[in-house]
């Protein structure tokens, strides 16, 4: 737990702040302080008022009613440039660098001092952004492309560019939700270190593991209202639940037994890209719910990737229902029977600007065309089948008509899933299903594919969570370095075989799992 540094008055002062959007009460007479020197965890569901709280902070909405003081002075914080002269900084999910500049240009944005003369001062810039880089103990030098970073290093230089903005509060909005155990316990070390040094950090998260641990202080948030408010004192996941969902959450256990009753759906032979990928095989039947566990960067996502046609092998093959197939292009992998949520959702897996309605139903026009002569279709039946699933998953918002890029990162992972509901697909292929999703939410989630399954779908999911393959799985593969260290069924699968497996070095399952267990 982070010590909080003495302070006789708070540094951010919430009282009574509403905000309404369209007609809904996003907030309503929410109120809590953040304090210098403490890592303070914001939960709730999707939807629940959290991110309008941080976009109030941070400029891009005025509060309808209440009062924001920052050092005990009422505020107005009308834009980004407001915000930063308070000293406030905002790194959220979708990460706002560049991927074409290197390191020292992506912590300089914005915050670069100029010579009299009015040009960029490069020499003291760099200077400062090396400060910058030892003190969160980079481990890549500043010429470094950003695109060559992992996502673990990307978050170091957000965080170095608050730093160089001389940030005194740090927002961060699900900072662990693509890495690695060993990598968000590297970022939970850095944040520790912040808030010690007095920096006030906002930690924006669905892993209330990881909220309970590394969080001093907690406001919890449901309906746009404070639920509960902890300061300066442990609070357990279990407390969080409660207060998130208004209940107890009753998770359903899985992979009592292995199942493995159906047909085989999904058979992959000796599959290798060459680098990344080497010699995995594995197979998927009807009904079962096959996980792929291990590290980020462990080579899961790329194998997915070659499955449904995204990336080219180098060797091996895939059989779809026995029969060898070579996917050119996702779309034929949808053709085929596939049906693919890709972990970036916002990138890959929607269309933004478009409506609820149009996201659901892309993948199935074909069934709502007035005539195959005629490229016109039924609107009012496929407004009608999108917000059935829709409701059957329970995305929030007003209607299907709205643009999905207006929804919170939950409700959007529920438009991507919720797309391969109107008809069961052969393969349901799932990468970190349940990223960015509140509790509540990634409870729906796995009821939704452990019901697919039982009509006899086959899912193969990839996820970071560990204990989300030990609550959604039959089956677990775990990967480390490209290859299949290991694989575990039924009552083996527990979270601490995965993390063992997930470190291990071996050239087979065999190998891996002896050892992973000795």
């Amino acid at each position: 737990m982070t010590a909080s540094v003495p302070s006789a008055a708070p540094l951010i002062r919430i009282t009574d702040v509403s905000k309404a959007f369209g007609g809904v009460q996003a907030l309503a007479g929410v109120s809590f302080e953040i304090r210098p020197g403490v890592v303070h965890g914001l939960v709730g569901a999707n939807g629940a008022g959290k991110s309008t709280l941080i976009r109030c902070l941070a400029g891009i909405g005025l509060p309808d009613s209440g009062t924001i003081e920052v050092d005990g002075v009422r505020v107005s914080i009308s834009g980004s440039d407001d915000a930063t002269r308070l000293g406030l900084a905002f790194i959220h999910q979708e990460m706002s660098l560049i991927p074409g500049w290197d390191v020292l240009r992506n912590m300089a944005l914005g915050v670069r001092p100029r010579t009299r003369f009015g040009v960029i001062d490069w020499r003291s810039t760099r200077q400062r952004a090396a400060e910058v880089a030892r003190r969160l103990g980079m481990r890549f030098g500043l010429g470094s492309p950003i695109s060559d970073l992992s996502t673990a290093d990307q978050w170091l230089v957000l965080i170095g560019r608050a730093l160089m903005r001389d940030a005194r509060m740090i927002a961060m909005d699900e900072p662990t939700a693509s890495l690695s155990v060993e990598e968000a316990t590297r970022l939970h070390g850095i944040v520790r270190e912040l808030a010690a040094a007095g920096t006030a950090i906002i930690f924006v998260s669905h892993r209330l593991d990881e909220v309970s641990a590394l969080c001093e202080d907690v406001t919890v948030f449901k309906d746009g209202r404070v639920t509960k408010r902890v300061v300066g004192a442990p609070t357990s996941k279990s407390e969080l639940v409660r207060a998130i969902v208004g209940r107890d959450l009753e998770i359903p256990e899985h992979g009592q037994e292995a199942v493995r009753t159906g047909r085989t759906v999904l058979e992959v032979r000796d599959l290798s890209d060459g680098t990344r990928v080497q010699d995995v095989s594995l197979t998927v039947h009807e009904g079962e719910v096959v996980g792929l566990g291990g590290l980020v960067g462990a080579g899961r996502t790329e194998l997915v990737k070659m499955i449904y046609g995204a990336e080219r092998s180098a060797g091996g093959e895939v059989l779809l229902d026995g029969h060898r197939v070579s996917f050119r292009s996702p779309a034929d992998a949808v053709r085929a029977g596939m049906g693919l949520v890709p972990e970036e959702r916002r990138s890959e897996g929607l269309f933004l600007d478009r409506t609820i309605d149009f996201n659901i139903n892309v993948a199935t026009l074909g069934s709502l065309r007035r005539s195959r002569w005629l490229p016109l279709l039924r609107s009012a039946a496929g407004r009608r089948r999108a917000q059935s699933v829709a409701d059957l998953v329970a995305v929030k918002a007003e209607s299907v008509n709205v643009p999905v890029g207006s929804l919170s990162g939950g409700n959007q992972q529920k438009v991507a899933i919720a797309r391969w509901l109107l008809e069961t697909p052969r393969l349901l292929i799932l990468d970190e299903p349940s990223r960015g999703v509140d509790v509540g939410a990634r409870a729906e989630v796995h009821r939704v594919v452990r019901e697919l399954a039982s009509r006899g779908g086959a899912v193969l999911a990839v996820s970071s969570d560990n204990e989300e393959l030990v609550a959604l799985c039959d089956r677990v593969l775990v990967m480390a370095e490209g290859r299949v260290t290991g694989e575990l069924s039924g009552a083996e699968i527990t979270a601490d075989r995965i993390v063992s497996l997930s470190f291990a070095r071996g050239s087979g399952v065999g190998a891996a799992a002896e050892g992973a267990t000795a």
